[in-house]
């Protein structure tokens, strides 16, 4: 029997109407999260060309400008986030203290985390965890970067909570049937993070080497962690 539940906190957006219902029977109909992403994509960057070809040209804004802008934001990234995956698949101690607080645990390591709160989930061989923001683009930027931009298409955020199975298998994770599958909604006071399951195979690597096998996917739960390899 599968299971599958959603956690979704208060957003501070004003009011919203949401409609979780589930849809388990019968062929899906919905949009495509590539070609939404792929259209999005182009037009913005369009647009942003435009805006910022036109801000240089009345000397209002230099090119290295925005490359300096673009290193600071992007200077937070993945490999923040690795760390403190590595260290809770090596250090049982830190993990419980990660489940518990994930921003004081962070800090331990002098990994700052900038958003409100830090909710770190576990995945498990029984339990599957999927990260989503059903109303905007919540998501730990602090220790992960910026977010892809399937993750705040309205495709995605419409159907992580509707249909998650689906979603996972449009990213080539099909759970079994007896995993749960638990969906954890951000908002503007609370990121969540998955702790991703540690491969097989990589019982006695260092924290450096376990740290390269975890991705941004896996830690928002699209994906597992990639398999050890010697």
């Amino acid at each position: 029997m599968s299971h599958e539940a959603h956690e979704h906190d208060d957003h501070d957006h004003g009011d919203h109407d949401h409609d979780h219902a589930h849809d388990h029977g019968g062929k899906h109909s919905h949009p495509s999260l590539v070609i939404e992403d792929e259209a999005g994509n182009i037009e913005g960057q369009i647009m942003i060309d435009a805006l910022q070809n036109l801000l240089v040209a009345r000397n209002l804004l230099a090119h290295q400008e925005v490359t300096q802008e673009i290193e600071k934001l992007e200077s937070p990234g993945v490999h923040q986030g690795a760390k403190i995956v590595a260290r809770a698949w090596t250090d049982p101690a830190f993990k419980q203290r990660l489940l518990a607080n994930g921003k004081s645990a962070a800090a331990e390591l002098d990994i700052k985390v900038g958003e409100a709160q830090l909710v770190v989930v576990e995945n498990t061989p029984d339990t599957h965890n999927l990260i989503t923001c059903t109303l905007c683009s919540c998501y730990p930027r602090s220790i992960l970067g910026q977010p892809p931009s399937w993750y705040i298409s309205k495709a995605y955020r419409a159907r992580a909570v509707r249909e998650p199975r689906a979603v996972l298998a449009e990213f080539g994770m099909s759970l079994p049937d007896d995993v749960e599958l638990v969906v954890h909604d951000s908002n503007a006071d609370m990121r969540y993070l998955v702790l991703p399951e540690r491969p097989e195979g990589a019982e006695t690597w260092s924290e450096d080497k376990l740290a390269e096998l975890v991705t941004r996917d896996c830690m928002i739960g699209v994906s597992k962690a990639l398999p050890a390899q010697s």
